[in-house]
């Protein structure tokens, strides 16, 4: 992989992880970060150019629907699931 593929790479992995992050409900973000980390680990060792520009078109898609979907999330609240409690009440 040349080295400005390998930024793109890595850049786009911190967005999407980063906008997941974001995800109000706690399912929906952990599933979310999980997909991420699973996509990019199945695909470490894609060596084909045209195979790699495939899937990092289909990241930047992917990107623009977790932008989405948080946005929809963030429109309406939810109730906190015992998980998210006990994390709130963990000390640092």
């Amino acid at each position: 992989m040349a080295s400005s593929s390998r930024s793109q790479v890595i850049s786009l992995y911190r967005m999407l992880m980063k906008e997941s992050k974001k995800f109000p409900s706690y399912n929906f973000r952990t599933y979310a970060l999980r997909r991420v980390r699973d996509g990019f680990r199945a695909n470490r060792n894609v060596d084909n150019p045209r195979t790699l520009d495939l899937l990092l078109n289909q990241a930047r898609e992917n990107l623009a629907v977790i932008k989405r979907q948080v946005s929809v999330g963030q429109l309406y609240s939810t109730q906190k699931t015992i998980v998210e409690d006990k994390e709130m009440q963990r000390p640092n």
